[in-house]
């Protein structure tokens, strides 16, 4: 951040130490760049030790369980409320839908671990870098988000209108970064859904768009986001964003 970069990111690999001093170091690192950089963590990640090749996670004495694991998402949340916390497929599908009511905003899906691993058809299990516990297709995880109520976004408008660092804090801190996240999430669900989604993602994803449009509270943001999410769909138009 002295050298410019205005947007970091932090995380912890939970099981190589004892999770409360990893925990108390994670919020406390948080703190310090609140209190020198006046701009906190943009995001905050929560891996834990998993089996891989030459690892066997039992063989650590600071691994820790699904109950202690959850409690520390819950915890990052409430200290730190502004952030972007992301949960990996290291966890099973069970546990990343748990977390997810817990905190967590970002979620990966059909995550490769091994070099090159996006080139092959399938995927390459001997070379990953450790074992990925959901499985899931992307098509599968943003459909099961939905089915759960949560929009899923691919939104990257913020860093591409300049919107980093302080300037986005400020925004994030006082919630009117909503005001540009809602319509956001839904029209680049909507390019999602015309260019990759199977049919029944599709019907779903268009159901829980237009809902959602009638929860954008500013009329004139509302009428901008229907016209280009129909420009989207009717005319293959792409890369809107407030």
């Amino acid at each position: 951040m002295e050298g410019g970069i205005d947007d970091v990111g932090l995380g912890v690999l939970f099981g190589l130490e004892l999770y409360k001093y990893e925990f108390a170091g994670l919020i406390m690192h948080a703190e310090h760049l609140e209190a020198v950089h006046g701009v906190g963590p943009h995001t905050i990640s929560v891996p834990r030790l998993k089996r891989a090749d030459d690892i066997d996670p039992s063989k650590f004495d600071n691994g820790i369980d699904d109950e202690t694991f959850k409690k520390i998402i819950a915890c990052i949340r409430i200290a730190v409320p502004y952030t972007g916390m992301i949960i990996s497929t290291r966890e099973s599908a069970k546990v990343r839908g748990e977390a997810l009511q817990l905190g967590i905003s970002q979620i990966s899906g059909a995550s490769r671990t091994s070099v090159g691993g996006y080139a092959e058809e399938e995927r390459p299990h001997d070379t990953e870098q450790f074992d990925v516990s959901d499985e899931r297709t992307l098509d599968e995880v943003v459909r099961w988000l939905m089915e759960m109520g949560h929009i899923p976004s691919f939104c990257t408008a913020c860093y591409r209108e300049g919107r980093t660092g302080d300037r986005f804090m400020s925004l994030c801190k006082t919630g009117q970064i909503l005001n540009c996240c809602h319509p956001n999430a839904l029209m680049t669900l909507s390019e999602f859904l015309e260019d990759y989604a199977s049919p029944e993602t599709k019907k779903l994803g268009y159901e829980m768009i237009e809902k959602e449009l009638l929860n954008i509270p500013k009329e004139k943001v509302r009428e901008i986001a229907k016209s280009n999410i129909e420009a989207i769909r009717n005319n293959n138009k792409r890369d809107f964003r407030f």
